[in-house]
């Protein structure tokens, strides 16, 4: 992120738009010039509304982005476990044990994400069991889906990673990271290592805060003296939480809704 002069991070939403609407109500106001937004993965998945998710992030973007002074890269999309299990739906095929595979997706918030594109999880455990070439029909089918919602195959084709300010000051992730390996080896810690978030005690590189918006206990809001947390169970009954970071790790405002 470029001569961001603050950063909003907004926590996992898991497909609660209501809440997601509430919020990006309460933050336009509060938008100032150079402000940037980055949203910590999760987006989708375990609520029922994921498809109105996609399109109020689209919507709120558009917004954004017709402000005096904005760039297209002022919004930032993570990819969250939610957005990965999406992305192998999609490759379901070549999945060595794909039944299994996607009962497990299921199981984890995917069928939820399937029923807001109108795709039974019913008939998709079907198809699976049936072989390869029924589950290639059925995920062209699904692609098809999805790519008949405007901007929604494209949303989820510009998931980053993580994000990071240009002065190495700020760092966005999902849910973790491995902090005995640099940036460029975490691969998909950012998305599957939360375990080892709390053991960071001391600068990461030369980050001053790591920020991340999925936490599996749901705690809250918490910030420690170079990280901070952003899940307060939106998803799962919780309230959905946004801050904002001035480059030298300050917290300067927080929402929620």
């Amino acid at each position: 992120m470029r001569a961001a002069r603050r950063v909003w991070a907004i926590g996992a939403i898991h497909a609660d738009v209501d809440r997601l609407d509430r919020l990006h109500a309460a933050l336009w106001p509060r938008l100032q010039i150079c402000d940037r937004i980055v949203y910590l993965g999760n987006m989708i998945g375990r609520g029922a509304a994921s498809r109105e998710t996609i399109d109020s992030l689209l919507d709120f973007r558009v917004a954004v982005l017709a402000r005096p002074h904005s760039d297209v890269e002022d919004v930032i999309y993570l990819r969250g476990g939610q957005e990965e299990m999406w992305q192998k739906l999609l490759q379901l095929q070549f999945a060595a044990d794909a039944r299994n595979v996607l009962d497990w997706m299921i199981e984890q918030g995917a069928g939820a994400t399937l029923q807001s594109y109108a795709i039974s999880p019913e008939e998709a455990l079907r198809e699976a069991a049936a072989g390869t070439v029924a589950l290639t029909r059925w995920t062209a089918r699904l692609r098809q889906a999805v790519q008949s919602a405007p901007g929604h195959y494209q949303l989820m084709g510009s998931l980053r990673r993580a994000a990071y300010t240009d002065d190495g000051a700020l760092l966005f992730v999902n849910t973790g990271l491995d902090p005995t390996r640099p940036l460029e080896a975490q691969r998909d810690s950012f998305w599957w290592n939360s375990g080892r978030f709390h053991d960071i005690t001391t600068p990461y590189g030369a980050f001053r805060r790591i920020c991340r918006g999925f936490d599996p206990s749901h705690a809250g809001f918490k910030l420690t003296d170079y990280t901070a947390t952003l899940d307060a169970g939106c998803g799962f009954g919780g309230r959905l939480m946004a801050a904002c970071l001035t480059p030298d790790g300050a917290l300067v405002d927080r929402i929620e809704a």
